[in-house]
């Protein structure tokens, strides 16, 4: 992989944020935008457990999806406070995502504000919240949406590796899936993943690595990769915004309910066979891609 860190800035004004990465889609890191929010003070783990630590919430594994599991499907069940109480006393591959603690303590809303000098079409409806226990991993993925994100990351380390959506063959995309294929697990240790034999497009795949530290907010354009791993124990927000044109739009409609219907469909009747099409379709891009290249 041809990898370098993602452009970062203490701060960074309007103008240049909309000229030199919402409009062209590169991604940024602003390191003081979320500083000035209530949340990044009052926020923790032991004002969560106060507010929501009886609900019940979907935990997810390190497993990567196989031809049976549909998108989104969890691997256990807990209550917040249980699952709080887990991952701080110790490494726990276990996270959460889209889990909208809002909707149980709207007070929650309070305590940021909605960057709309950077950027409209915020979803305001669906802040998300992020956790993860030491050692969890978000396997490579693009958001199904197609939205605009801006992540801030309260508490805790995250590396991340992140790639532009044209980059997809080369990541050997599954056909009809957001997902990738190849395992990038501990990419940055010698003996981490990936494969690069079995998927040698990866060898060309042009994209970033970088570490998320506490306060940190990361604009991901619309359709970016991006494979997470916590460092330590740690939770994060995603503001989501629309793409502005309709073009943008109509794509992430398809994708969310076009596309991800079509492959739950499948998974459901004609699981083997769907996998090995689509395995087989996944090679015979990357294989054009080197062929291009070479």
């Amino acid at each position: 992989m041809q990898l370098k860190p993602v452009p970062t800035f203490d701060s960074l004004s309007p103008e240049v944020f909309k000229k030199e990465y919402y409009e062209p889609g590169q991604p940024v890191v602003i390191k003081n935008l979320a500083k000035e929010w209530p949340a990044y003070d009052k926020w923790n783990w032991d004002y969560f457990k106060q507010l929501v630590g009886d609900k019940k919430v979907p935990l997810y594994n390190n497993v990567k999806s196989d031809a049976y599991t549909p998108i989104n499907t969890a691997d256990d069940y807990k209550t917040f406070g249980e699952y709080i109480d887990m991952i701080k006393a110790g490494p726990a591959a276990w996270r959460i995502f889209l889990f909208n603690i809002f909707d149980h303590a709207p007070q929650l809303i309070n305590d940021f504000k909605w960057p709309e000098h950077y950027m409209k079409g915020f979803i305001k409806k669906y802040p998300m919240l992020f956790t993860g226990g030491q050692g969890s991993i978000t396997h490579m993925h693009f958001d199904i949406d197609l939205s605009h994100i801006l992540h801030t990351q309260f508490s805790g380390r995250k590396r991340v590796l992140m790639f532009p959506f044209k980059e997809q063959h080369k990541l050997y995309r599954k056909p009809y899936e957001v997902l990738s294929l190849a395992d990038f697990s501990k990419y940055y240790e010698q003996n981490g993943s990936p494969d690069y034999e079995k998927f040698p497009a990866l060898k060309l795949a042009e994209g970033f690595d970088f570490i998320l530290e506490p306060g940190d907010t990361l604009f991901m354009p619309a359709g970016y990769w991006h494979h997470m791993e916590y460092l330590d124990s740690g939770f994060a927000m995603s503001l989501r915004a629309l793409q502005p044109t309709f073009a943008g739009k109509l794509k992430g409609m398809w994708s969310l309910i076009g596309m991800r219907n079509i492959d739950t469909l499948m998974k459901k009747t004609a699981p083997q066979w769907w996998y090995k099409r689509k395995e087989k379709k996944v090679y015979e891009n990357a294989a054009r891609v080197l062929a291009n290249l070479g």
